[in-house]
């Protein structure tokens, strides 16, 4: 493992609920070699294992169910078009289409994997509560248990973004009898945890990339934005903002240059760790044969050439890479003219690499080109991205590449690991929260809780500040960069909730927040169907007729086949979400 601090690897099998009849023959009855099961692991040691694995599932379960949730965050909120061709991983199509029937497999692999996250937390949470004052101190019980109850915590709430009406399930349920309703409200529930976590966790942990109190208060913050009660969070932020640490006990701060974030080879230097507040820690080249990796990533690489060696997927759409066009003065066009005429930016669809092109010449916000690659513009250390060279079907997912998730040429074999059928696994850990997404929460609570305009501004500012400073600069003469701080007051809440709600889709873009940010925000509907009605005629055949339907979309179906392993005698616990049954 490289440069890391705490290994997480998977040490018993999945949780998936299975019933086994008809059959009562010893021979079967067999434990599995190399398993270390529940009743094994009652000791100190044996809890750490279990924690250990629970950390393990932030990873999520390759790329249909991925922690860095590039499908139903990104894709289904717009910032990317499924990309590739047409029939390769045919499934995103209709998600992507707000289309998906119960049966999508993809949302099952996405459910089995938090569950299973949930069902080794719980595991961890049984052994600690069996284990005497003899068999640990009480502290460190303490601590052990605040990280547990954090993990589910943190796995219900992602759950509860996907589909809302969840089952909450805590230790008590056995995996025998783990058929559990999801018709009660799980936020109780789920901040319950989050508050433990937060109360006892250390601020400084024995490890770096173990959770600290600081991420339990971010995270039990964003719970609360994501119920409306921004008067709640606005405090907690403040606190975190003002005295925060992460797990190094270094005062958060965002890092000197923006693209560092995504540098393996600097993401763990002291200045660019000090943004991140809870992350998935990477490993590279550690006998896992690229599991420990970001494997949900494999596919999010060029076509042919470049990074990678697979497979087009993850493309960004056109409406986002126009959001990053600014006016004279280096604002954003908050207006949504970014779409309208001279404002879009000039790209090389239909156009082979050996056929002329001018990149765009007028403003943009540098951030773009560390987020997206596009012809002509350096594409790390690769060269220039030499456009429909690197791009599978053009006429399926658009002329653009993802560019957060890359690898340096000169760091292939050292922070990638090539253990595993593609070379797109990476040593970058996916950032759940970083300090630049605490502040722009921070900068909603602010408006819409109670709190100071000028606040807000400031703290959008502080973000603004960072990405205009020169480092962040792409090294090229072939782009315009122009972007500037907010320096007229703040006077209308209306507009500045534009402001921040714009900020969020540019400084996190191709994150996964994106569509999560517009349901919480209730402005979904019309913000994917304005989505649509751009990017349908573009690219017809990844959108067909695509519609968003307010009061459906919001949240995925709940997958046919959990439904059917929570029946009985006719009847499931589960119940389907409104509009899919």
């Amino acid at each position: 493992m490289f440069n890391k601090r705490i290994k997480y690897v998977s040490i018993f099998s999945l949780a998936s609920v299975i019933s086994l009849v008809g059959c009562n023959k010893d021979f079967l009855n067999q434990s599995t070699t190399g398993l270390l099961t529940e009743q094994e692991a009652q000791s100190y040691k044996g809890a750490q294992q279990f924690l250990i694995g629970s950390y393990a599932s932030l990873k999520g379960s390759g790329w249909e169910g991925g922690g860095s949730n590039w499908v139903y965050g990104s894709i289904v909120g717009g910032e990317a078009n499924k990309g590739s061709d047409a029939g390769d991983q045919a499934n995103i199509v209709p998600i992507q289409q707000y289309a998906a029937l119960p049966t999508n497999n993809y949302f099952n692999i996405k459910w089995s994997a938090l569950y299973e996250g949930i069902a080794r937390t719980n595991a961890t949470i049984r052994i600690l509560n069996n284990l005497t004052d003899a068999d640990i101190q009480p502290a460190e019980k303490t601590q052990l248990m605040a990280e547990a109850r954090f993990l589910r915590g943190f796995y219900h709430f992602e759950a509860k973004k996907m589909w809302n009406n969840i089952p909450y399930v805590d230790e008590t349920v056995s995996v025998a009898n783990a058929k559990v309703s999801n018709t009660d409200n799980a936020w109780p529930r789920i901040m319950e945890d989050l508050d433990l976590a937060r109360k006892n966790l250390l601020e400084k942990p024995n490890a770096i990339g173990r959770v600290n109190q600081w991420a339990a208060h971010v995270m039990y913050a964003k719970a609360l934005l994501f119920q409306g009660d921004y008067t709640a969070a606005r405090p907690i932020l403040t606190d975190v903002i003002t005295n925060g640490k992460n797990s190094a006990g270094t005062p958060y701060a965002l890092a000197p240059a923006y693209h560092d974030l995504f540098n393996a080879d600097r993401e763990n230097d002291p200045a660019v760790r000090a943004e991140t507040v809870f992350a998935y820690e990477a490993s590279i080249n550690d006998g896992s044969g690229g599991i420990n990796a970001n494997y949900d990533q494999i596919l999010n690489f060029p076509y042919n050439g470049g990074p990678g060696g697979c497979c087009g997927f993850f493309q960004p759409s056109f409406e986002f890479v126009n959001s990053f066009r600014t006016n004279a003065t280096g604002l954003p066009l908050l207006d949504g003219s970014y779409n309208i005429g001279a404002n879009q930016v000039v790209n090389d669809q239909g156009l082979e690499s050996t056929a002329a092109f001018t990149t765009d010449k007028g403003n943009l916000d540098p951030r773009l080109d560390w987020t997206v690659g596009r012809r002509g513009i350096p594409y790390l250390d690769w060269g220039p991205h030499p456009g429909k060279a690197w791009i599978r079907d053009q006429g399926n997912g658009g002329p653009y590449a993802p560019k957060k998730n890359a690898y340096y040429q000169n760091q292939a074999g050292k922070l990638t690991d090539g253990t595993n059928w593609a070379s797109g696994l990476t040593a970058i850990n996916y950032k759940i929260i970083r300090f630049a997404d605490v502040l722009l929460m921070a900068a909603e609570a602010e408006i819409d809780g109670g709190g100071s305009l000028e606040k807000a501004r400031e703290y959008v500012n502080m973000v603004r500040a960072r990405a205009a400073k020169p480092a962040t600069f792409v090294p090229t003469t072939e782009a315009k960069y122009m972007i500037s701080t907010y320096l007229t007051p703040w006077t209308d809440a209306a507009v500045a909730r534009s402001a921040v709600r714009f900020e969020r889709k540019l400084e996190l873009g191709m994150e996964g927040h994106r569509f999560f940010d517009l349901v919480r925000w209730g402005v979904a509907a019309e913000t994917l169907n304005a989505f649509l009605n751009y990017e349908k005629p573009k690219l017809s055949a990844g959108y067909g007729s695509a519609t968003f339907q307010a009061g459906k979309n919001e949240y995925f179906p709940i997958p046919q086949s959990q439904i059917d392993l929570h029946t009985s005698g006719g009847t499931s616990t589960l119940q389907q979400n409104p509009g899919y049954n």
